[in-house]
């Protein structure tokens, strides 16, 4: 995408090195490229390793697991998996296993039985690799729920990530001690995303801007929780803004700093930011 093409055809000159130019000018500290799939994977390692501050996932999306099958070679295609994350280990660039997971809002890109068995087999690399994992769940809770149960011991912890499942799904994952539960502009659209927003509680949660994706809208419900704007063409708003606005937290440096050592915790536990420590530190101890 941000090499300007979409559908096979080139719309401008790639603009990821304006793109990471305005990230870090606006302070952001690591992104994390996700693959999703094995070259997309290749691709999302060799960006990674053009800054210090990249790094990525190695995994295959659920709507993208028939190329297990596809490949002639579902096991040579696992292995190729396997060998690519343990060579992004070694370079210090792979944190998680993902993007995986299930999603059957888009069963026309792959049925749910591959899905499934996909899946399940890529808590394989996570615990051969002791990575966590960067997952994926639409309109499949049921499913991906029981999938995590019989894996939970196969993997030191993950984020669902932009979450839009009910107050069942929500509770479901939060009983898993090692998930956490990823926030964006998604999770936000409706009053009822809100409420189950409210629900998850700040020290299991993530936020995340999935980008270019899952901004926040002028329709979107929590709208009204923006208080900044951005001086880009989208006018993108702050998705910590509006969990604080619904949550009615009002310390948000707290917050952001809580937020920040979760994600730390998950995809950077030997390297937790001492600066946030200390503001933890201090803000609890004044409280």
């Amino acid at each position: 995408m941000f090499k300007g093409i979409y559908n096979g055809k080139q719309h401008h000159v790639s603009d990821i090195a304006t793109v990471l130019s305005r990230a870090w000018n606006a302070g952001v500290d690591r992104i994390i490229v996700t693959g999703g799939s094995l070259e997309e994977s290749k691709e999302a390692l060799a960006i990674a390793e053009t800054d210090g501050r990249l790094f990525c996932t190695v995994g295959v999306h659920p709507t993208r697991c028939k190329e297990f099958e596809e490949s002639g070679d579902p096991k040579k295609h696992f292995q190729a998996l396997l060998a690519l994350a343990k060579e992004g280990i070694q370079k210090g660039k792979v944190v998680a296993i993902g993007e995986c997971g299930l999603d059957y809002d888009r069963l026309h890109f792959c049925p749910p039985e591959v899905q499934k068995k996909y899946f399940e087999k890529q808590f394989e690399l996570a615990y051969a690799t002791k990575l966590p994992m960067f997952l994926h769940m639409r309109a499949a809770a049921e499913d991906f729920c029981e999938i995590m149960e019989r894996n939970i011991n196969k993997f030191t912890g993950g984020v669902s990530h932009s979450f839009t499942g009910s107050a069942e799904d929500r509770d479901k994952l939060l009983s898993f001690h090692n998930m956490y539960i990823g926030v964006n502009g998604c999770s936000l659209k409706m009053a009822e995303n809100l409420d189950v927003v409210r629900g998850i509680p700040v020290e299991r949660m993530m936020i995340e801007t999935d980008s270019p994706y899952c901004e926040i809208k002028s329709t979107h419900a929590g709208i009204n929780f923006v208080k900044s704007l951005w001086p880009s063409k989208k006018k993108e708003k702050q998705v910590l803004e509006v969990i604080a606005g619904c949550k009615g937290i009002t310390d948000i440096d707290l917050f952001s700093a809580t937020l920040y050592q979760n994600t730390c915790r998950v995809f950077f536990p030997h390297d937790l930011d001492a600066a946030a420590d200390a503001l933890l530190a201090g803000r609890n101890e004044s409280q």
